[in-house]
């Protein structure tokens, strides 16, 4: 007779045998419960009198039955505090193999492309969430828009609009959950509709250069220099180029206002499509940022941005601005892949966003990274030997190692070996061989607090390994 203990404040099934008289059925329910890890030590069960209205049985029987198990210790029976469940190992159903050790996390998060969330705009997220729910209809809590909240998309297209000089209107805003869910459906929809080549900046990000390989697209390799990059070797057959204009991921350079323009009429002349990432563009620490391509040409520009790098990654939010051709079947692509993305959090977003404590978080934000990057690039220069990469901007800083220097996989190992969690350069070329070694040094993560001490390790480990003046 399985039952649920619905009317009393512990739900648990319990399936009773009453072959054996309905006391004994019910001591070996409650002692498998206990012994399974059902019912876990310090549990408060219901009354005697709850439990055996609940279950059809008399007082008796249940009072019984807890006494039974009390003298087993199983359950713990304490005069005015009730009956709660005692302190016993569970029982596992089956053999269990041992784990093995999990890996320990780095003392120090240095990756480039994390911002610091334990800066995480808490108290005004919280704020932003009780004005939603407070006036949230109920069919917020339904099933949700495969394009995204028509609050965030308006919220979005303002916001882009004065900040980053974006040309949209929220009809060609999609949300989707997270930028590499971004380029999946953008790959999947250009290469069913005939695009068979994609330019992909070299170096990269490789983990985008496989999503876009995955989707069904060839990734052809565009050189970089100190001027981003060539849009002049853009592929002939390419029908697509994915870009990081504004702060290229990883040199750190932008691209320059003459290729700006060359790429622009490229899509013009061709048809061919932009695909421009700006994970970061809201963080330049000398001047204002630079503005969006896609304001210069919106009908040939798919915009990509994120709340990973302002907000955190775990929003699991992004969005792309399409030319009006692409927004059907983009849309259709999300519907496909995960029906919508998750709908609070979007309404979260357009309040902070229309409320400017958005702004206010991504400025104070600004203000730290500048003073962190400053305070990195002393202390590498004071090391000698390495090179910094990269206009003031962004979350990372690219450091280039010297010829006679050491390998970049010894470095990272000896990084490791450190409590040092970093990235190197080399996996980021289509082909690392023969190119620039360095690493990513990411200044964001680590807390206000600890950022100091992750720069003593990180310099102590590249003053012992690096040849050059230390100074």
């Amino acid at each position: 007779m399985p039952k649920d203990w619905s009317g009393s404040r512990l739900d648990l099934h319990l399936d009773i045998d009453a072959t054996g008289g309905r006391r004994s059925g019910l001591e070996a329910a409650l002692r498998a419960a206990v012994r399974e890890g059902r019912l876990t030590a310090g549990t408060r069960l219901p009354s005697t009198r709850g439990l055996a209205r609940e279950l059809g049985l008399s007082r008796g029987t249940v009072s019984a039955a807890f006494g039974q198990l009390a003298e087993e210790g199983y359950l713990s029976t304490r005069p005015g505090s009730g009956t709660t469940v005692a302190d016993v190992p569970p029982r596992a159903a089956h053999p269990v193999r041992p784990r093995e050790p999990a890996p320990t996390a780095p003392r120090h998060d240095l990756r480039a492309g994390l911002p610091d969330i334990s800066a995480f705009p808490t108290r005004a997220w919280l704020a932003a969430t009780r004005r939603v729910l407070t006036r949230a209809r109920p069919e917020v809590f339904g099933a949700g828009d495969p394009q995204g909240r028509i609050e965030l998309r308006t919220a979005l297209a303002d916001h882009l609009g004065r900040t980053r000089g974006v040309v949209t209107t929220p009809d060609r805003v999609v949300i989707t959950s997270g930028h590499y869910q971004s380029v999946g459906l953008l790959g999947g929809v250009l290469a069913a509709n005939g695009t068979g080549v994609a330019a992909v900046e070299d170096p990269g990000h490789h983990l985008y250069r496989e999503a876009v390989r995955r989707a069904g697209l060839t990734a052809l390799p565009l050189p970089v220099d100190g001027r981003g990059a060539r849009v002049d070797a853009l592929p002939r057959d390419a029908g697509a180029v994915f870009l990081t204009p504004s702060h290229h991921y990883p040199t750190g350079v932008p691209l320059h206002p003459v290729r700006r323009q060359a790429v622009c009429a490229w899509a013009r002349a061709t048809g061919g499509l932009i695909v421009e990432d700006d994970y970061d563009g809201e963080f330049r620490y000398d001047r204002q940022p630079v503005g969006a391509v896609q304001g210069v040409a919106p009908d040939h520009v798919v915009y990509c941005g994120t709340a990973s790098k302002t907000l955190g990654p775990a929003l699991r939010l992004a969005w792309m601005v399409l030319p009006p051709h692409l927004v059907g079947p983009v849309v259709r692509a999300k519907r496909e892949a995960d029906l919508y993305t998750e709908t609070l959090g979007q309404l979260v977003l357009a309040d902070l966003i229309a409320t400017h404590a958005y702004d206010r978080h991504i400025r104070a934000a600004r203000l730290r990274y500048r003073g962190r990057r400053e305070l990195l690039l002393d202390r590498v220069a004071a090391i000698g030997g390495l090179t910094a990469h990269g206009v003031p901007a962004g979350l990372h800083a690219l450091v280039t190692l010297p010829p006679d220097g050491p390998a970049e996989h010894r470095l990272l190992t000896d990084c490791a070996r450190h409590g040092l969690a970093l990235r190197g350069l080399s996996e980021l070329h289509h082909d690392p061989e023969g190119r620039p070694q360095g690493l990513l040094i990411g200044f964001a993560a680590p807390s206000d607090r600890a950022y100091p001490q992750a720069l003593d390790v990180l310099c102590g480990v590249l003053t012992r390994s690096v040849p050059g003046q230390h100074t």
